[in-house]
């Protein structure tokens, strides 16, 4: 029986009357109380002090350190919050300002500096590599040089910086026994006079140790570091990263420029990490480290990302392996991750989970990346809902070797290919589906499936195409259901509307075809925003009745024989568009927008 909520009061005064607020400042000094007339110089020394309750306040400036917290919080009222100081804006970048460079020739100059610059670690003699990681045969550093906040491109060998300026400036380090030497293109401009910096850090904030919990960090702008790649089999670590832990909230953060990811919320490290040799066997060996390691419901993941904006990354946006499970991921601006291609692998995208076991991911807008979102392995109890995707060069949505459950509904999607599907078991529910499908027929891995809404084994299985569900879709031109009428498992579709020569499936019931009917879709950026548009089908109102989707008509996924529910196990009820308004219960309108407007409609 709960407690009368009077009986608490003692209690919370008492939280919040022990509770301090440390203040950082760059007038400040470390060996000052914190107070807000004596602050603290750097976040580092909040950190160390910070205990259970207390929140950092950092005010206006330039940080450049890496926050490692050493504590964490006790719960979600005795966090520990990390935040901006309010209308103040506060950078923490892995990157120093370098002056003292020499012209060499052209528009190409010279800097030598001591490698006691870089202590440790030094970017640029370290190698990006690990597992599923393809460097087109040449190296690749994790240093980067950037004139006035934005980055050159690391060139392949001294001779192309010498030569002169290509469309994007160029730069090439070597490090020897005491000093690095970098070459850059500085075109037009003398470097000495403006503002050039290099990486000189892996990370800006992440924890040295695993299980620092509860933990909050907003209002940040989180930038320039020299991030390793993130496979999933090894330890992932962003320009921000959760390492491990559990219940961080990332909030209203600015997150850019990493050379691999932006937000990492994944697995620890150990003796393991690329060790796999590309292999589904050798990641079925890191889950099961995972789980001696404490992969459970009770200690990992429940993290909430929500409001960044997250761009400028070479590998991925938001990366997790394992350590994301119970996590949201909402209201996210993310793009312009991979685009450069300089180097290439198997772990590219927007956002790219493995194991998004009972994963909220919505509300977010992706675009001009590789591909939207990759959801591989585990994907189970997973809902995409909500999210605006456009000009994703491969695919808007990957989902690979997942058993489902997992449900997709209430997106626009808007990239030329909508679905790589190697996975069974997905629910497709109104969705605006403008791009192209593609399809395996089957794989022949085998990867786990688990007991609903637990990170506990339930099995393995290969991937045959099938046991999907299409219910109250739009699809336009250049989808093809064909790949379904020989899926090895049975699917379910109906209520949907296929404009423009998009093409049903046999298994499709009473399709609503009109094939001459262009809704003429736009999406235009605004000063204020997105804004969509499409035309309705005059003749879509007289198709059969459409049903409210829900568990019962869902039914279960065939491999891991769990339902399509909430990940509390309550009903699902798809009763809201894409804006959040009510659907009509006994006829919802077909696509994300129940009551589309004339004109074009705010959509981020």
């Amino acid at each position: 029986m709960k407690r009368p909520f009077l009986t608490l009061l003692p209690a919370l005064m008492l939280v919040n009357l022990n509770a301090a607020e440390l203040h950082v400042a760059l007038s400040g000094k470390d060996d000052n109380p914190g107070t807000l007339a004596s602050p603290l110089r750097h976040i580092q020394a909040a950190a160390n002090m910070a205990q259970a309750g207390d929140v950092i306040s950092v005010h206006a400036g330039v940080y450049r350190e890496r926050v490692a917290p050493p504590r964490g919080g006790t719960s979600d009222q005795q966090r520990i919050v990390y935040q901006a100081a309010a209308g103040e804006t506060v950078v923490i970048t892995g990157a120093e300002p370098v002056i003292g460079w020499e012209k060499v020739q052209g528009n190409t100059w010279k800097v030598v500096l001591p490698n006691a610059l870089f202590g440790r670690f030094n970017p640029y003699g370290d190698l990006i590599h690990g597992d599923w990681f393809h460097g087109k045969g040449r190296p690749h550093h994790t240093g980067a040089v950037y004139l006035n906040g934005e980055w050159l491109t690391e060139a392949a060998k001294l001779d192309a910086v010498l030569a002169p300026v290509a469309p994007t400036p160029l730069w090439f380090g070597q490090v020897e026994a005491v000093t690095t030497t970098l070459w850059a293109q500085f075109k037009g401009v003398d470097p000495n006079t403006q503002e050039v910096e290099i990486n000189v850090r892996q990370s800006v904030f992440y924890p040295e140790k695993t299980g620092i919990n509860y933990l909050t960090v907003r209002g940040f702008k989180l930038c320039k570091a020299a991030t390793p790649w993130a496979p999933p089999t090894a330890e992932q670590i962003g320009v921000i990263g959760t390492n491990w832990s559990k219940r961080w909230i990332i909030e209203n953060n600015v997150v850019r420029h990493s050379v691999c990811s932006g937000i990492a919320l994944g697995k620890h490290g150990d003796e393991f990490d690329n060790t796999s040799a590309d292999t589904a066997e050798g990641y079925v060996k890191t889950i099961e480290r995972g789980l001696a390691r404490g992969w459970n419901k009770d200690t990992i993941g429940h993290h909430q990302v929500r409001n960044n904006t997250i761009s400028d990354c070479e590998q991925t946006g938001i990366v997790g392996s394992l350590g994301a499970v119970f996590s949201s991921i909402t209201g996210n601006t993310i793009h312009d991750i991979h685009v450069r291609r300089l180097f290439t692998g198997a772990e590219m995208a927007g956002i790219k989970l493995h194991g998004a076991i009972d994963v909220e991911i919505s509300h977010n807008h992706i675009y001009r990346t590789c591909r939207g979102l990759w959801l591989d392995w585990m994907a189970q109890g997973t809902r995409v809902s909500r999210n605006l995707f456009h000009d994703n060069a491969d695919q808007d949505l990957f989902v690979e070797v997942d058993h489902g459950p997992f449900l997709v509904d209430n997106n626009l999607f808007l990239s030329p290919t909508t679905l790589l599907s190697v996975s069974q078991g997905g629910a497709y529910v109104h969705n605006l589906i403008a791009g192209r499908l593609n399809s395996n027929p089957f794989d022949g891995r085998l990867t786990p499936f688990h007991k609903p809404h637990s990170t506990e084994l339930a099995g393995m299985h290969d991937n045959p195409n099938g046991d999907d569900r299409y219910y109250n879709n739009i699809f336009v031109e250049h989808w093809n259901s064909s790949p379904y009428d020989t899926a090895k498992f049975p699917v379910a579709m109906q209520g949907n509307l296929f404009l423009k020569g998009a093409m049903p499936a046999k298994a499709e019931a009473a399709p609503r075809v009109n094939a001459s009917f262009d809704p003429a879709i736009k999406l235009l950026e605004k000063p204020d925003g997105w804004y969509f548009s499409l035309n309705s089908d005059p003749a879509s109102s007289a198709a059969p009745a459409r049903q409210l989707v829900t568990s019962e008509l869902l039914g279960k996924a065939k491999v891991s024989a769990c339902a399509y529910e909430n990940p509390d196990a309550s009903p699902l009820r798809i009763d809201a568009d894409y804006f959040g308004k009510p659907r009509n219960a006994t006829n919802p309108a077909v696509g994300p927008i129940e009551a589309p407007v004339i004109g074009s409609m705010k959509v981020w």
